[in-house]
């Protein structure tokens, strides 16, 4: 793909076009799940370079990177496939496959078997690196719940939710795990603190 001009005014009315075509307004709720989708692999893109500045050269900041890659290009696929008008399709479309979300599942559970059980519930926070993951698990929890919306108005692919849903819950895993392997701090919900 070749991108000679990034500025079109097209858009400038309120409306845009989708993968195909068709125009649609701007604030329509599957430009809105695109755009979040889009901001949620941005947030992942920070995580990447705290990952890289904070010096950390071990194996676990080389494995989440690895793992933040391959989230950040699947993302990618699965703006694009939020961009396309239902029931377009093109050559070479990207897609969402229950595999990927075994995938994601399949980290999980190797992450997990590092970390102590959970006591209590954990407040984002820790490092920078676990910061920006937990700030990621909430925006990808709002990609999903626009997903779900757009689901009852519209069709997308079917593997679109569930890949989401099991991605916000790795971010979860993710801060934790490599908070542990950092040292990083984890902050825990302490439920005695009253307000004064």
């Amino acid at each position: 793909m070749r991108i000679s001009k990034v500025y079109t005014k097209t858009g400038d009315g309120g409306r845009t076009r989708l993968a195909g075509g068709q125009e649609i307004e701007k604030d329509a709720i599957r430009v809105e799940v695109y755009g979040t989708v889009d901001e949620l692999n941005s947030i992942i893109g920070l995580v990447r370079v705290f990952n890289q500045k904070e010096g950390n050269t071990g194996d676990a900041s080389t494995q989440l990177d690895e793992y933040l890659k391959w989230i950040q290009n699947k993302l990618f696929d699965i703006g694009g496939l939020l961009a396309t008008a239902p029931g377009q399709e093109f050559k070479n479309m990207p897609q969402v496959t229950g595999q990927d979300v075994v995938r994601l599942e399949q980290w999980i559970d190797r992450c997990q078997e590092d970390l102590a059980p959970l006591q209590e519930f954990i407040l984002p926070g820790g490092g920078r690196v676990s910061g920006f993951l937990h700030q990621a698990r909430t925006v990808c929890r709002r990609a999903e719940r626009m997903c779900v919306r757009l689901a009852r108005e519209e069709s997308i692919s079917p593997q679109i939710i569930p890949f989401l849903n099991r991605l916000s819950d790795a971010f979860f895993v993710l801060a934790r795990w490599i908070g542990h392997h950092t040292g990083e701090p984890e902050f825990l919900w302490d439920r005695s603190v009253i307000e004064s």
